[in-house]
């Protein structure tokens, strides 16, 4: 490729940047939190919380207390839905006390077709329809230990600005250099693919969740169908955003630094977490898989290339436009590694770690390609 052709490549590039930070929704913004309560909630609704828990023995001691000491003013009850752990997940569960009752139920044998998250927090509903009927659910993960306001923050929220479902992006564990150098990164590139603002705005269509902390109106739930109308969803949490906001309801996703997840993650478990979700990100399509090779290397790879190609080869133009990019691209990311507050040198890293993730969605798709694609917790899925 001539200097024309590489100096039209690094303005393509830039300009994907430029585009991106004007145009997209802000979705580099990390300061979207649970507005504080302003008013007051004349009668807090009935709530219960469901823990799905599979193999959870080591941590769920500690999340489980977490949860059961919410300073909740409205009635309150929780519900640990034993996912046909083998080790001591129940027992651990049975031994917590706290304010809220604590309910152990033992999910079903998994039912063809159903995810086994999904499965156990539907038998987490069924089991809590069994007594008097929340008038909100809150789903959360047995890794996240929870502030003891949490839910009434989330509560207020919901009732104040009627919204049907509210749900957090909690704070990642994030100590070790693979934790360092990945999870800012995951969180930036769930951003790209869902912008917050997108989200939690009446004009726009896009829909997305967290899934470690969800609260959702009964109503709202059995309104569509209950958790059967997204069964076979592996991005279960962004599956029920679409359906609630495709219903009519109002969502909201923002950041909540008082919930944070206590479970360390080595640099395969990142592996292993993408490739069960990536190509189902692009719909099982090659097409798209090949698209989104072709923006990561874009707008990750060929800034830094062509800033590096134009140092070298005497080109001070072509640096300055490679560079430019590349340096848009770093200030985005600075608001998330601020989240976690890491120093802005990280940055530097997202174009290496772009390209690890890139080969984590190919390795996705190859997965799926041989019917593994899917794999979680000792299970495998190929819907």
């Amino acid at each position: 490729m001539d200097n024309l052709g590489l100096f039209a490549l690094a303005w393509v590039a830039l300009l994907a940047w430029l585009y991106l930070a004007l145009f997209h929704w802000k979705f580099w913004r990390s300061d979207l939190f649970l507005p504080a309560v302003t008013g007051a909630v004349k009668k807090w609704p009935s709530v219960v919380a469901i823990i799905p828990a599979r193999n959870e023995e080591k941590i769920l001691g500690q999340t489980l207390k977490s949860v059961a000491d919410q300073d909740y003013p409205g009635a309150f009850r929780v519900i640990v839905v034993n996912d046909s752990s083998i080790d001591n997940t129940a027992r651990v569960a049975k031994k917590v006390k706290g304010k809220a009752s604590v309910e152990i139920l033992d999910a079903k044998p998994l039912e063809e077709g159903w995810a086994g998250k999904l499965w156990a927090m539907n038998s987490g509903v069924e089991g809590a329809g069994k007594k008097a009927k929340a008038d909100y659910i809150w789903f959360t993960d047995a890794d996240i230990c929870h502030e003891p306001d949490v839910l009434r923050g989330l509560v207020a929220a919901a009732v104040l600005d009627n919204r049907t479902m509210v749900s957090q992006m909690v704070k990642l564990h994030c100590e070790s250099f693979w934790e360092q150098a990945l999870v800012p990164a995951f969180i930036f590139f769930f951003q790209l693919l869902y912008p917050f603002g997108a989200i939690n705005s009446d004009k726009s269509k896009r829909a997305g969740a967290a899934g470690g902390c969800i609260l959702i109106e009964q109503a709202t739930l059995a309104k569509i169908g209950g958790l059967g109308a997204i069964k076979d969803a592996l991005i279960d949490d962004c599956a029920l955003a679409g359906t609630v906001k495709g219903a009519g309801g109002r969502i909201w996703l923002g950041f909540g630094l008082k919930s944070r997840s206590i479970r360390p993650h080595t640099f395969s478990d990142f592996w292993a977490t993408v490739v069960r979700t990536a190509f189902t990100q692009l719909q099982y399509s090659w097409v798209l898989l090949v698209a989104a090779i072709l923006g990561l290397v874009l707008i990750f790879l060929v800034p830094l290339f062509l800033f590096v190609m134009g140092l070298v080869g005497g080109n001070p133009v072509l640096s300055v436009v490679g560079g430019s990019g590349w340096m848009v691209c770093i200030v985005l990311y600075w608001p998330t590694l601020r989240l976690y507050r890491l120093d802005a040198a990280y940055g530097i890293l997202l174009p290496f770690v772009g390209i690890l993730y890139m080969l984590m969605t190919i390795d996705s798709a190859l997965r799926h390609l041989g019917g593994t694609g899917g794999r979680w917790k000792e299970r495998s899925y190929d819907f």
